[in-house]
C-alpha cells in the first residue's frame, strides 16, 4: 500500500492505529536481498529522491535496486554508471516500461513512471569549460529528479569572462532561487558568480586540470578560499550533492512564497 493509501483505510476505519504504525514502519525501509537498504521514505522525509551510486555495484544489483525501488517511489536516479553497463542498464529500464532522462557527457540516469512536474524553484547551472559538463548534467538530472526546472548555460568561463554577463543577467530576470557553478582548472568562476549576485551559489570543483593541483584539488583549494561570501562548495566532481543542496534551497524558497 502506498502511504496515502494507508492513511486513507486508517480514516475511514478500515484498519487500526497499531496496524497503519506498522505499515508504515515497513513502508520505510525496502530490503533488497541482502545487498541494500532502501530509504524510500526519503523524498517525503528529505525531499530527496532515493539515488543508486552504480560505480561500486554489480550490474545485476543496480537492476534489483531500481526495480524495487521503482516499485515504491515515481523515480529513482542512479549515477556514475560504470561504461559496460550503461546500454544495458538503458534496455532494462525500456523493459520496466519506464521512461529516462539521461545527461551530455554524463553517465547518470534519471528514470521515472509519471511525468515530473516543474513545480518546484528555478535553479541556474553555469559551466567553466566544456569539460565540466558531465558533473553539470548530474546536477540537473537531481534538481529535475526534485522537480525544479532548470536554465543551463556551459562554457562560460574566466578564460573569457564577457561571456558570462548576459547569461548571469537572463537568470536573475527569471528569477533562479539557487546557482550551481561547476569549475575545474583554479576554479575562478565560481567566486566571481557569488560575487556579482544576491542568490544562494553551490560551487562544485571538477577534477579537470593538470599537473600541481590537478584533479580538481586547486578548484577546491580556491573555491574553499574565496573572499566571496554566498558560496557553498561542496566535493570534487560531486554533482549530485549540489543539485541536492540547490534544489532543497529552491524547493524551500516556492513553499515559502505560497504561504504568503
Amino acid at each position: 500500500m502506498e502511504i496515502h493509501e494507508i492513511l486513507e483505510s486508517l480514516e475511514k476505519g478500515k484498519i487500526s492505529v497499531d496496524n497503519a504504525k506498522k505499515l508504515l514502519s515497513l513502508y520505510s525501509i525496502e530490503k533488497i536481498e541482502g545487498i541494500a537498504k532502501i530509504d524510500i521514505n526519503r523524498r517525503k522525509r528529505k525531499g530527496i529522491p532515493e539515488v543508486v551510486f552504480a560505480e561500486t555495484k554489480k550490474l545485476d544489483e543496480i537492476k534489483k535496486i531500481i526495480k524495487k525501488t521503482l516499485e515504491k517511489t515515481n523515480s529513482v536516479v542512479v549515477s556514475r554508471i560504470n561504461k559496460d553497463d550503461y546500454s544495458k542498464i538503458l534496455s532494462f529500464a525500456k523493459k520496466l516500461k519506464v521512461k529516462v532522462k539521461t545527461g551530455k557527457n554524463s553517465s547518470s540516469i534519471l528514470l521515472f513512471k509519471n511525468p515530473i512536474k516543474f513545480e518546484g524553484g528555478k535553479i541556474g547551472i553555469l559551466t567553466a569549460g566544456t569539460s565540466d559538463i558531465g558533473v553539470a548534467e548530474e546536477s540537473r538530472l537531481m534538481c529535475e529528479a526534485m522537480n525544479c526546472k532548470c536554465i543551463a548555460s556551459y562554457d562560460v568561463g574566466v578564460a573569457g569572462i564577457q561571456r558570462i554577463f548576459p547569461v548571469l543577467k537572463e537568470m536573475i530576470e527569471k528569477e533562479v532561487d539557487c546557482i550551481i557553478v561547476a569549475a575545474g582548472m583554479e576554479g575562478a568562476l565560481a567566486t566571481l558568480v557569488s560575487s556579482m549576485v544576491d542568490i544562494p551559489v553551490i560551487g562544485v570543483p571538477i577534477s579537470a586540470g593538470y599537473g600541481y593541483g590537478g584533479k580538481g584539488i586547486a578548484a577546491l583549494a580556491s573555491m574553499l578560499q574565496s573572499c566571496s561570501l554566498g558560496l557553498s562548495i561542496v566535493n570534487i566532481d560531486n554533482g549530485i550533492a549540489a543539485g541536492a543542496i540547490a534544489a532543497n534551497i529552491a524547493n524551500r524558497a516556492v513553499r515559502k512564497n505560497r504561504t504568503k
